[in-house]
């Protein structure tokens, strides 16, 4: 199932005896656990009727036996398993999940890991129950994924706040949302957010951060960049030097696509590089600058500095000195 079709279903009080929740991107896991922790039971069942246990202080020979209660004054009892991943012998589970309780919810969160889909314990959770595969975002997926959590909660961003918003935060989702909270606490109901104002609540600077070192690059436009570039070299902690890197490699990769694209149609080149099309043009304007040589020279430079950054071949070089080697490199 998908992450809003499960929801729908707790939220019209439609139960499932097992959720198997699993994959690479917690955020998803821990809302419908949560959800299903907070709103299944009230307060008075939940004494007698709602355990959370850890997978590394359990066995599965426990969890079998307590999902095989009968709740007391209540029509369920809620079992969930946090960091199910380090559960040993997960598979055993097969024995209650092919028959379960309907009077029990056991929800087994099994982040960062998979199981087998051809074990007998998968396929059991699956059709008993529910199996959800929570996936990491990808990075031009995230924008819409803060436009529809703000939408949900009656708030509206430009699109810039938009993009530049998982530029300073990452690609957390938890980290995001809890930033985005925080926000909203401070602006009224159907503010639309700019980035004004995630400079001000934040502490993110308009005009020093990724996206504008990006169209210092696309313009070359030396002094901007180098501004750019000591600003970050002072302030590394907020200015990372991997995720300046992995930035600008994203950047040019979608810039040398472009070069190749026949269809030049905004929308056309939107669909492809999987961008919004208000940004079509931050990457036409790159190639009229950078022709494909220069691009395939700047991507391998990246990966270079990319292992440098990382410790390979870099003794004693700061990551303000690897950032101003490379940006010269990219404009000369």
């Amino acid at each position: 199932m998908k992450f809003e079709g499960i929801l729908q279903e707790l939220e019209n009080r439609i139960f499932k005896p097992i959720y198997f929740l699993f994959g690479d991107e917690p955020y998803f896991i821990d809302i419908i656990s949560n959800y299903i922790s907070d709103n299944v039971l009230n307060e008075s069942e939940k004494s007698f009727n709602q355990m959370v246990v850890y997978g590394k202080d359990t066995l599965v020979e426990n969890i079998d036996n307590a999902a095989r209660r009968f709740p007391m004054m209540a029509n369920h009892q809620v079992i969930i398993i946090k960091e199910a991943q380090n559960l040993k012998n997960i598979e055993k589970l097969f024995f209650y999940a092919k028959k379960p309780l309907k009077s029990t919810i056991l929800v087994l969160n099994y982040k960062y890991k998979k199981l087998r889909k051809n074990t007998k314990a998968y396929k059991a959770f699956n059709k008993n129950g529910v199996v959800f595969e929570s996936k990491k975002l990808y990075d031009n997926q995230i924008p819409t994924w803060i436009n529809n959590y703000l939408k949900n909660k009656k708030y509206t961003v430009d699109l810039d706040a938009g993009r530049l918003l998982p530029e300073f935060l990452g690609n957390d989702l938890s980290k995001i949302a809890n930033e985005l909270d925080k926000l909203m606490i401070t602006l009224p109901v159907n503010t639309k957010i700019s980035v004004k104002d995630i400079e001000k609540n934040i502490g993110f600077s308009k005009d020093y951060n990724n996206f504008e070192l990006h169209n210092a690059i696309r313009d070359k436009n030396i002094m901007k960049a180098n501004r750019i570039v000591n600003h970050f070299t002072k302030n590394q902690k907020s200015n990372p030097l991997i995720l300046t890197i992995t930035s600008l490699y994203y950047f040019f990769s979608k810039v040398l696509s472009y070069h190749f694209i026949t269809d030049k149609n905004k929308f056309n080149v939107a669909s492809i590089l999987k961008i919004n099309p208000y940004f079509v043009k931050d990457y036409e304007l790159a190639t009229k600058k950078y022709n494909k040589k220069k691009i395939i020279y700047i991507i391998s430079i990246l990966r270079e500095y990319d292992m440098r950054s990382k410790g390979l071949d870099n003794v004693s070089t700061t990551h303000g000195d690897l950032l101003k080697e490379l940006v010269f490199k990219i404009l000369h």
